[in-house]
């Protein structure tokens, strides 16, 4: 009989210990999550700086200038780049903006946001002329920055924040449970 209230109590420890490890992993998932996101736009805004530079001195045309800028590194968000000069290449879609639509469909965890300021970036690529696509790349790098400083903002207390808040609400539902 002992032995079965000892195995019983141990199973409960188990449990315990499973539910406070799902909730600090949750806490810290959403933490990497933020981090993956200042990266991208990080990133993002990398590529606009080159893209800009690009066009303005040697009006490199749209497909070429996306294949050049995703030379310079091996991020997701150069992944992206790389994809929509192919899909430019190859005319799968009328325009710039349904070409990035079917590439950021396809891209796996690229964060909203990002998502929705590449999107806007792509309303103005190959539609508008010089001076309108330098404009379109110069808003699109603005709204980056305005969104990078909004997630860099007390960024390792939102952090903290993210990873106390899971380790709290595991031990919370522990001692519910228990």
């Amino acid at each position: 009989m002992v032995h079965y209230e000892v195995t019983y109590m141990n199973l409960k420890l188990i449990g315990a210990v499973m539910i406070i490890v799902c909730c600090s992993g949750f806490g810290f998932s959403l933490a990497a999550r933020h981090l993956d996101e200042i990266q991208c736009y990080k990133v993002l805004i990398k590529i606009l700086e080159y893209m800009s530079w690009e066009l303005h001195y040697r009006l490199t045309p749209l497909p070429q200038l996306c294949r050049q800028a995703a030379m310079h590194g091996k991020h997701r968000i150069f992944t992206v780049f790389q994809k929509f000069a192919a899909e430019l290449d190859n005319q799968v879609a009328p325009d710039a903006y349904a070409c990035m639509q079917n590439v950021t469909n396809r891209t796996a965890n690229l964060p909203d946001s990002v998502k929705e300021s590449i999107m806007e970036l792509s309303e103005c690529l190959g539609r508008f002329d010089l001076e309108g696509q330098l404009q379109g790349i110069e808003s699109t790098r603005n709204l980056c920055f305005a969104k990078l400083n909004d997630l860099e903002k007390n960024k390792d207390v939102r952090l903290r924040s993210y990873q106390t808040l899971g380790i709290c609400a595991g031990a919370a539902v522990v001692i519910l449970l228990i």
